[in-house]
C-alpha cells in the first residue's frame, strides 16, 4: 500500500470509523486488529469477508452474540510452559479463559442453518478437562484450591490444627496473670509465626524470643518459648505447602504445553471471529446492509456517510462508472459537495474492509486497487498559491499511480489560481485521469466544467441542491443537473440592493445569462418532475396498501368458511350417526315383531318408527347438503293454517293445520303430528312451497307404497335416502311373505346401483340377486330372492 494510498485513508477518515468498529470488538488484540484493517484489493477476499459479516449478523439475530470476554493473549505463556518453565496462576487462569470461551463459542455455532463461518467454529477445541482441572486447582491469582491434590490438602489439614494448637497456648497466656505484662490482649504474627505483644518495661518478664520491635520501641513482639516447636513445626508445614503449589503448578503449566497448539490455535480463532462479530454489531448500530460485489461502477442507494448521525443524515443515490465514467459535482460553499465526495469513498473502502455500509438494498461496490483522494479543508474564496502548489503535487502522484483499477477524488478541483486558466486546467486533468482508466469524482465552482461535463461522452453532471428560500443546504445530490450559481439570489435575500444585483447582471455576457436560464429551467422541470415522482409512489404505495388489506380480508373470510364447514360438517356426523343409531333400533323392533302376531297396535308401532327414521335420515341429508358460510334466512310472517313451514332446528318441512290459542302450531309432517311454536319455523313462499309440498306427497307416497309390495322404485334419490328406504322396504317384503323383489334404481351415474348391490350382499334378508334381463330393466333394476 503505498504513501499516497495511506494518507487518502486517512484523508476520507476510515480510521474514525475501525475507531467505532474497535468499540464493538470484546477483546484487546480483537480492538488492535479493527483498527489495523486495511481495505483488500482481490474481490474474491472482499466477497469472503462480506459474507462472514452478514454470517454473523444472521447468527446474532438468531442466538445474539457469543462471548468473547475474558480472552487474553496466551502466546507467551505457553511458548515458556513449552520450554520447562512454570506459570503463575494469572498466566494459567488466562489459558483457562480461553478454552473456556473456545467450549462456549463451540456450542454457539451448533445450529442447524449452514453459513460461510461454521469451520471456523468447528476448528474450535474443547478441552474441558484442562479447564476444569485449572479452575478447579485455582480459585484466584493469590490462592490454591485445597482440591489441586490429595498432598496439598493434608498438609493443610495439618497446617490448620498445628495453628490453631499454637492460638490456644497463646490464649492460655492472654487468660493467665502474665497478661499484665501485654500492651494489648492480641495473638499477631512475625516472620509469619505467632507473637505476642509485649511490654518494653516486661520484656524479661516473658521468656521467649524477640522477632520485633514497634517504631516507638515501646513494644517488643515476643515470641513464648512454649509455641517454638509449634511455630517451627507450622513453619515446616508451610515451607512444604509452597513447595506443593509449586509442584501443581508446574504439572498444570507442563499440560497446557502439551496441548499448546490446539489452545493457540483456539485463541487465534476466537480473535478472529470477535473481529467478525465485531463488524455484525457495527453493522446493525450503522443500519447498513452488505454491498453485492461487481466487475464495475458504483451505485449506492440511499447512501449515508458513516459518522453521522443516522436520523439525522440526508441519503443519496449515488452512481458513478456504470453509464458515465466521471462525476462532476457543483454547488454552492457548505452544500454538500465534499461529504458526497468522502460518502462515496469511505463507503468503497468500507466495503473492501468486509465492513457492511449504511445503504439499501441493491447496492454494488467495485473493488478498487487504490482509492485516491485530493480533498482540502479550505472553504475561503482566495487560496494562497502555496495551498494551490500543495495540492498540485498531490495530483501530480494521483496521476502517476492512478490505473483502470483506481478510484480519483478531487475537491475544488483547480481552485487556487486564475478561473480561466485553473478550469481549462480542472478539465484536463480529468481527461488524462479517464485515459488512464479510472474513474474520477470531482467538485468545482467552475461553470466551464458544468459544460465540460455536458457535452463530453461518460462525463455527467450532478448537485447539491440549496434552498434560496431558506439559505440553507438540502444536502440532496442530484445526478445529471448542474448546479446553478445562486450568488444573485443568495445576495438579494441578504439585502444586497437591487441596482447593485442589476450592475453585476449586466456585466455577465450574454451566453452565461442564457446558460444560466436553462439551468433555472432545468431545475424547476426537475422539481416537478420529483413532484410528480412522489405523488405516483404515494398512490402506488395506498394501492399497495389496499391489496395488502384485501388479501388479509380474503384469507379471514376463507379461513372462517373453512371454519363454518368444519363445524356443519362435524354437526352432520353426528345428525347420520343419530339417523343410523335410530335405524337399528327400528330394524330391531320390526325383528321383534316379526316374530309376534301382527296386530294394529304393532302395525302403529312400526309406522312411528319409520316416521322417527325417515326424519333423522331427511335431517341428515338438508345437514349435508348445506353451504354453512351462506348467512341465515331472514324472518318470514307469522304460519297459517294451510302453509307450508320448515322446521328451522331440524330442516324437516311440514304443513300447518291449525293455529293454537297459544300461537303455537299444529303441524303435519308425512304421518306425524307435530307441535311447534311460531319462531321455531319458517313459511316456505311461492315455488318453494310447492316444491316442498311435492317432495311431501312423494316422500308420503313412497311411505304407504312400503306395504307388501314386491317392486320398490328408488330413482331420483339420493344413495343414503335410497338405502333407508330399501331397509323399508325389504321389512315389508319379508313381513309380507315374499319369495322375490324387483328393486328400481336406474343407470345414471350407477352410485345408487352400486350402494344397493353393496347393501344387498351384506343384508340378512338376501338370498341372492341379480341384474334384471332384458324385458326387466336390464342394468337399470336389481331382482333379490328373500330368504
Amino acid at each position: 500500500m503505498t504513501d499516497l494510498f495511506e494518507k487518502s485513508i486517512r484523508i476520507l477518515e476510515l480510521p474514525r470509523v475501525l475507531e467505532r468498529l474497535a468499540e464493538q470488538a470484546a477483546t484487546q488484540e480483537g480492538k488492535e486488529r479493527c483498527m489495523a484493517l486495511r481495505p483488500l484489493t482481490d474481490p474474491d477476499d472482499v466477497r469472503r469477508a462480506q459474507a462472514e459479516t452478514t454470517a454473523a449478523a444472521e447468527m446474532m439475530t438468531l442466538r445474539g452474540s457469543p462471548s468473547f470476554s475474558g480472552v487474553r493473549p496466551v502466546a507467551a505463556a505457553l511458548q515458556r510452559a513449552d520450554m520447562g518453565g512454570a506459570l503463575n496462576t494469572r498466566e494459567l487462569l488466562d489459558i483457562a479463559a480461553v478454552l473456556r470461551a473456545a467450549r462456549s463459542a463451540k456450542e454457539y455455532g451448533e445450529g442447524d442453518k449452514q453459513t460461510c463461518i461454521d469451520h471456523l467454529f468447528r476448528s474450535l477445541t474443547g478441552k474441558r478437562a484442562l479447564e476444569e482441572k485449572i479452575t478447579g486447582s485455582i480459585v484466584g491469582e493469590e490462592e490454591i484450591a485445597d482440591a489441586a491434590s490429595p498432598e496439598l490438602a493434608s498438609i493443610r489439614r495439618h497446617i490448620r490444627a498445628t495453628a490453631a494448637k499454637v492460638r490456644e497456648v497463646l490464649q492460655r497466656l492472654l487468660s493467665s496473670n502474665q497478661s499484665k505484662y501485654l500492651q494489648e490482649a492480641i495473638i499477631t504474627q512475625r516472620n509469619d509465626r505467632f507473637v505476642v505483644p509485649v511490654k518494653s518495661e516486661h520484656k524479661n518478664d516473658v521468656p521467649g524470643l524477640v522477632h520485633d520491635v514497634s517504631s516507638s520501641g515501646s513494644t517488643f513482639f515476643i515470641e513464648p518459648m512454649g509455641v517454638v516447636k509449634a511455630n517451627n513445626e507450622l513453619k515446616e508445614l508451610q515451607s512444604k505447602e509452597e513447595k506443593e503449589i509449586e509442584r501443581i503448578l508446574a504439572a498444570l503449566s507442563a499440560e497446557c504445553a502439551a496441548h499448546k497448539e490446539d489452545i493457540r490455535q483456539n485463541y487465534d480463532l476466537l480473535i478472529f471471529l470477535d473481529v467478525i462479530f465485531a463488524r455484525a454489531k457495527l453493522s446493525y448500530r450503522m443500519r447498513a446492509c452488505e454491498p453485492k460485489i461487481v466487475s464495475r461502477g458504483i451505485v449506492l442507494q440511499k447512501a449515508r456517510h458513516p459518522l453521522l448521525d443516522p436520523d439525522r443524515a440526508v441519503a443519496n443515490d449515488l452512481m458513478l462508472g456504470e453509464g458515465f465514467d466521471t462525476l462532476v459535482i457543483t454547488g454552492p460553499n457548505t452544500g454538500g459537495k465534499t461529504v458526497t465526495l468522502k460518502t462515496i469513498g469511505l463507503l468503497t473502502l468500507m466495503a473492501q474492509c468486509g465492513l457492511h455500509i449504511p445503504v439499501d438494498g441493491d447496492s454494488r461496490i467495485t473493488v478498487f486497487r487504490r482509492v485516491l483522494a485530493d480533498i482540502g479543508d479550505e472553504q475561503s474564496i482566495a487560496q494562497s498559491l502555496s495551498t494551490f502548489s500543495s495540492h498540485m503535487v498531490n495530483i501530480v502522484g494521483i496521476l502517476g499511480e492512478a490505473d483502470e483499477h483506481t478510484l480519483i477524488l478531487f475537491d475544488e478541483l483547480g481552485a487556487g489560481t486564475d478561473p480561466v486558466e485553473g478550469a481549462a486546467l480542472a478539465a484536463a486533468i480529468i481527461e488524462s485521469a479517464r485515459e488512464l482508466g479510472a474513474l474520477v469524482a470531482a467538485t468545482t465552482h467552475y461553470a466551464e466544467l458544468k459544460v465540460y461535463a455536458m457535452t463530453t461522452p461518460g462525463v455527467e453532471n450532478a448537485s447539491c441542491e440549496f434552498n434560496v428560500d431558506t439559505l440553507a443546504p438540502t444536502y440532496r445530490l442530484l445526478i445529471g443537473i448542474p448546479g446553478k450559481s445562486n450568488a444573485f439570489a443568495i445576495s438579494e435575500r441578504l439585502g444586497l440592493p437591487k441596482y447593485i444585483i442589476q450592475k453585476a447582471a449586466a456585466r455577465i455576457d450574454a451566453e452565461n445569462i442564457r446558460f444560466e436560464d436553462v439551468l433555472t429551467q432545468l431545475n424547476e422541470q426537475r422539481q416537478e418532475m420529483e413532484r410528480e415522482k412522489e405523488a405516483a409512489a404515494r398512490l402506488r404505495r395506498e394501492m399497495e396498501e389496499s391489496a395488502k388489506l384485501s388479501r388479509e380480508y380474503k384469507a379471514r373470510i376463507e379461513a372462517e368458511r373453512a371454519k363454518a364447514v368444519e363445524k356443519a360438517q362435524a354437526e352432520a356426523r353426528a345428525i347420520l350417526n343419530e339417523a343410523r343409531s335410530t335405524a337399528d333400533q327400528v330394524f330391531q323392533e320390526l325383528n321383534d315383531m316379526r316374530r309376534r302376531q301382527r296386530r294394529e297396535e304393532d302395525w302403529q308401532a312400526v309406522n312411528d318408527a319409520r316416521a322417527a327414521l325417515r326424519g333423522t335420515l331427511n335431517r341428515a341429508e338438508d345437514k349435508l347438503g348445506a353451504r354453512p358460510e351462506e348467512p341465515a334466512p331472514p324472518p318470514t310472517r307469522p304460519a297459517q293454517a294451510g302453509d307450508t313451514v320448515e322446521l328451522v332446528r331440524m330442516g324437516t318441512q311440514a304443513t300447518v293445520i291449525a293455529v293454537n290459542k297459544d300461537g303455537s302450531l299444529q303441524l303435519q309432517a308425512g304421518i306425524l303430528n307435530i307441535s311447534a311454536k311460531q319462531d321455531e319455523v319458517r313459511v316456505v313462499e311461492g315455488e318453494t312451497q310447492k316444491s316442498a309440498r311435492q317432495a311431501v306427497r312423494r316422500a308420503e307416497h313412497k311411505l304407504r307404497s312400503l306395504g307388501a309390495s314386491p317392486e320398490v322404485d328408488l330413482r331420483g334419490m339420493m344413495t343414503d335416502e335410497a338405502i333407508g328406504v330399501l331397509d323399508l322396504f325389504l321389512d315389508n317384503a319379508v313381513m309380507g311373505k315374499l319369495n322375490e323383489v324387483r328393486i328400481i334404481h336406474g343407470k345414471g351415474t350407477g352410485a345408487v346401483r352400486r350402494a344397493v348391490r353393496e347393501h344387498l350382499k351384506r343384508s340378512r334378508y338376501i338370498k341372492s340377486f341379480r341384474p334384471g334381463r332384458y324385458g326387466e330393466g336390464e342394468d337399470g333394476v336389481t331382482i333379490a330372492e328373500l330368504k
